[in-house]
């Protein structure tokens, strides 16, 4: 090398997601009305479908604040109206008519369903303890087992995938869903995601059958300092 040429300096470079990739903003719906024993959540297709509460509402506006500026190429929401009532804004700034993925919807909870899950959960009932130890929702009577759960949402996301290789999706839908999905991406327990917060980003990147983990449980935008932008 000639010693007046400067040597060849291969800096550190932020990440781009490789081309063809689709990348997945796993967005959980804003916090839902409180349960109660007396007034059971109505049910859709055998799950809980509460409306959001006054916090999710806000909290769909802040998600619709941070992601107004993105370039997205489309958004879905689950059968369950929690989710569809979280997009809503962001739709309504974007112009963009949400779709319904059935397959995301959350996990059946059986016998739990319409509200009883968080009142066990919140007993410290022993199947809950039960559950939360072997990490399987199936210890509940009558959920959804593990294998056909995580066979539905990666269906599912596959599929979204395939349809917007190159670009860039908003998934509105739920915590037991965004938890699934991370830990097959990374291979964790199946627990180990459990639970993200309510109106809180995640981020997938997928490449055919490759899928790696660029975000979990983004709530900067939930407070009042100027959040990071996603790109």
């Amino acid at each position: 090398m000639d010693e007046r040429e400067e040597p060849v300096e291969y800096r550190q470079t932020r990440y781009k997601a490789p081309d063809g990739a689709t990348e997945l903003l796993l967005i959980r719906h804003g916090a839902s009305a409180p349960a109660r024993a007396d007034r059971p959540f109505p049910l859709v297709d055998g799950h809980a479908d509460p409306e959001l509460a006054p916090e999710g509402r806000e909290q769909a506006e802040r998600v619709a604040d941070r992601l107004a500026e993105e370039e997205l190429d489309a958004i879905y929401v689950t059968s369950l109206r929690r989710t569809a009532e979280t997009a809503a804004p962001l739709a309504r700034r974007l112009g963009l008519e949400p779709r319904v993925e059935v397959g995301l919807r959350e996990v059946h909870l059986g016998e739990w369903e319409g509200g009883l899950f968080r009142r066990k959960v919140a007993e410290n009932d022993p199947v809950a303890q039960r559950m939360f130890a072997e990490e399987r929702w199936d210890v509940i009577p009558g959920a959804e087992g593990g294998a056909e759960f995580a066979a539905r949402v990666e269906e599912s996301l596959t599929r979204l995938a395939a349809a917007h290789a190159g670009g860039r999706v908003a998934v509105f839908t739920h915590g037991g869903v965004i938890a699934q999905a991370l830990a097959a991406a990374s291979g964790a327990r199946p627990f180990a995601f459990l639970a993200p917060d309510n109106a809180s980003i995640s981020r997938l990147v997928r490449l055919g059958e490759l899928t790696s983990v660029r975000g979990f449980n983004d709530v900067s935008h939930l407070d009042w300092s100027a959040p990071a932008p996603l790109t």
